[in-house]
């Protein structure tokens, strides 16, 4: 019997109405491992298996543009074992599934501060990017080395550099100046938020841009999210009004 395509008809979704940005705070996945007496860095390995698969999720549903939150530039702060594990682990998962991304033509962009990182990695997401630049399916925001307030940081000090060097007048720095200085001005602002584990915060991640997002937390830890709670999460957002601020009758 052939398998029932996951579209958006058949997860009982409204296909005109699904956001077209989706970012997601993935969550939980020390708290996963810890839970089952695990190391935290099992459970960032199941999590990185959850990704792929709403990654695939998402493109076949016709999501457009899905960013998620990989390495905060707060999460330094860990365990040198945690983060030298988690470096490994995003050169490792590059590494293998490149191939299969080129195949389902999602192209992969890296938002953040990726002088920081490990230049193997570094070269890994420049070669994915690079790889993947011409592709117009799902676009793959991976979020890291990245935190809002850093981005706002670095988005200013480029203005400055322009006034500074007479190519702009402070008075034509408006909402689209900053904006077209952030690290993906090509990607619109995320139109559903969505958080695992629980948690009731934004953890400095994309500040600016989740000005008028929708946002939808879950108590699922990341680990344990799946193409049944995306879904969930989609129709949560379908039921919504979007104002912007305004009143809608």
């Amino acid at each position: 019997m052939p398998e029932t395509p996951f579209t958006a008809e058949h997860a009982g979704l409204d296909p005109a109405r699904l956001p077209v940005h989706v970012a997601i705070i993935m969550d939980g996945n020390g708290r996963w491992a810890s839970a089952r007496g695990k190391n935290r860095l099992l459970g960032h390995d199941q999590g990185y298996r959850t990704l792929k698969d709403i990654v695939y999720a998402c493109d076949d549903l016709g999501i457009r543009y899905l960013t998620v939150y990989g390495f905060s530039s707060e999460n330094w702060r860990r365990s040198q074992e945690e983060v030298g594990g988690l470096m490994t682990l995003m050169l490792r998962a590059m590494q293998t599934e490149i191939e299969e991304l080129i195949q389902n033509r999602v192209r992969v962009r890296v938002s953040g501060r990726m002088s920081d990182l490990p230049a193997d990695l570094r070269e890994e997401f420049a070669d994915a990017m690079r790889r993947t630049a011409d592709f117009t399916g799902l676009t793959f925001n991976l979020a890291i080395n990245y935190g809002g307030r850093g981005e706002v940081v670095d988005a200013v000090q480029a203005l400055a550099r322009k006034v500074l060097a007479g190519e702009l007048a402070p008075e034509e720095i408006d909402e689209a100046a900053v904006a077209a200085h952030l690290y993906a001005p090509d990607i619109p602002d995320p139109d559903l938020l969505i958080r695992t584990a629980g948690e009731l915060r934004l953890s400095n991640f994309l500040l600016w841009q989740t000005a008028y997002s929708e946002i939808y937390v879950t108590p699922t830890c990341w680990p344990d999210f799946d193409r049944a709670h995306l879904i969930a999460a989609l129709a949560d957002y379908q039921k919504r009004i979007r104002k912007f601020g305004a009143v809608v009758e």
